[in-house]
């Protein structure tokens, strides 16, 4: 069964390719995917890297965990499941005083 990897700590400069080639030394790889920033389509510096089996991917994290690649040393260990997100609006939440010119005294003297 297939399983899929987080690879963190990258250097933006590396492709797809790139790491299909690393990961491949130790076994099939199903399909590398660095996540890029939406706006700019600039790499995030991580990527998901599925391998064809089990064995292949412990071997991936044992083998590339630290490893140094374009001066950067990777993080390499098994993905964790996408957790649901939270899409409120941040901020609004009041709280805050009024800043200079406020009518409750502060900042006068």
């Amino acid at each position: 069964m297939a399983k899929k990897i987080y690879v963190g700590n990258l250097s933006y400069q590396i492709t797809e390719a790139d790491l299909n080639e690393l990961f491949a030394q130790v076994g099939a790889v199903g399909s590398v995917q660095i996540i890029t920033d939406r706006d700019t389509g600039r790499s995030k510096g991580f990527a998901f890297v599925e391998m064809n089996d089990d064995e292949a991917a412990e071997k991936a994290i044992t083998r590339f965990n630290g490893q140094e690649v374009n001066g950067r040393a990777m993080i390499v260990n098994e993905a964790r499941p996408m957790q649901k997100r939270d899409f409120r609006p941040r901020g609004s939440g009041g709280g805050g005083r009024g800043g200079r010119g406020s009518r409750d005294g502060y900042g006068r003297y």
